[in-house]
């Protein structure tokens, strides 16, 4: 699930490489609470794509393992075509964790794993 903090060419994307990718927008979340969003996905079994950090937040808030949370930082955030990139070239390596629940940061130079729950 593609916040709406990013592009729908991102979901898009991942839509036309056969990944099941939905942007807020498309079921009217474009303007709901990051905690609605965050609800949204944990029922629907979905995986947040943000470049707002307030998941982080919201995550070290929860004790579940779910839903996991892919973050953008450091320049990153604000670039659909290096998103994309980045996603497209990740996703197989990194879709056991996103499976069983984990914090994934997109930095330029590296990605960073956190098992969920932040805090147990």
């Amino acid at each position: 699930m593609i916040d709406n903090a990013l592009s729908p060419a991102i979901s898009k994307s991942l839509v036309s490489k056969g990944y099941d990718s939905i942007h807020v927008r498309e079921v009217n979340l474009a303007t709901s609470s990051d905690e609605m969003i965050f609800q949204y996905a944990y029922e629907h079994s979905r995986t947040i794509v943000s470049a707002d950090t307030d998941f982080g937040f919201l995550l070290s808030k929860r004790n579940s393992h779910k839903p996991s949370v892919i973050l953008f930082r450091k320049g990153i955030e604000v670039n659909p075509s290096k998103q994309i990139e980045l996603l497209l070239k990740n996703l197989p390596k990194i879709k056991q964790q996103i499976e069983e629940g984990y914090l994934i940061i997109f930095e330029p130079k590296k990605i960073r794993l956190r098992k969920l729950p932040i805090f147990e």
